[in-house]
């Protein structure tokens, strides 16, 4: 037990898939995996553990932002030993060839947070995805019949969901930025820091240059396709 999840040391798989939504967890739960039991309802952040394929799977909420992220991240990898991290979240789409509901595979993550610039006292890092993971995403993607929709690119982790600066967003995207999310550099810094696996897999649930968006319903339950793609590569040695 930690000061944040409540689950018995041995409940937790060695895989854990982490969205921000607890509600998107219970829905992963309910859907993919077989004889799912819920491990933790702390504040309301589900965590489940079940089998896919045979196979030992848990998911957990996040919520929102980098230091929420952070606090679970760091009592998964520090307190229950999970070895491998994906998380599976939305994002605002940059690149003018993504699509609404397109998913991301986040090979790394630039951020506007200072969490970074206060650990590593002033300097800049670079958070990056394991790049086993990354191949096994993107061919499991192609296996899934997702080539048309998947993309493999850098995101941007952002400390504000209201009032980011959009002239920085266009100064990112000028540089090759795919899409903006709030957590993915926490995950990429915690798993450098414990040494273990992590990759950031997000839909695209709104486009910042075409306006278009979903609504919170089909975030929290059609986003499936990240959904298996994530549990493929999950389960895979």
């Amino acid at each position: 037990m930690s000061t944040h999840i409540e689950a018995k040391k041995g409940e937790i798989a060695d895989v854990v898939l982490m969205p921000g939504d607890p509600l998107r967890a219970k829905f992963v739960a309910e859907t993919f995996l077989e004889d799912a039991k819920c491990y933790n309802q702390v504040r309301g952040m589900y965590g489940f553990t079940g089998t896919y394929k045979g196979k030992k799977v848990s998911v957990q909420g996040s919520g929102m932002g980098i230091p929420s992220f952070m606090i679970y991240c760091n009592e998964l990898f520090g307190e229950y030993d999970v070895k491998r991290i994906l998380r599976i979240g939305t994002c605002g789409g940059l690149a003018p060839d993504i699509k609404v509901r397109d998913v991301i595979l986040g090979s790394s993550a630039s951020t506007t947070s200072g969490i970074n610039r206060t650990r590593f006292m002033g300097y800049d890092f670079a958070p990056t995805a394991d790049f086993g993971l990354l191949h096994k995403a993107y061919h499991n993607a192609l296996k899934l019949g997702f080539e048309d929709k998947t993309h493999v690119g850098p995101f941007l982790s952002e400390d504000e969901f209201y009032g980011h600066d959009e002239g920085l967003s266009e100064r990112f995207a000028q540089y090759g930025i795919l899409g903006l999310e709030m957590e993915a550099a926490g995950l990429y810094t915690l798993a450098a820091k414990y040494h273990r696996e992590a990759l950031a897999i997000c839909t695209v649930s709104n486009h910042m240059i075409t306006g278009e968006e979903t609504d919170s319903s089909e975030r929290e339950k059609s986003f499936t396709d990240m959904m298996q793609i994530a549990l493929e590569t999950a389960i895979e040695s």
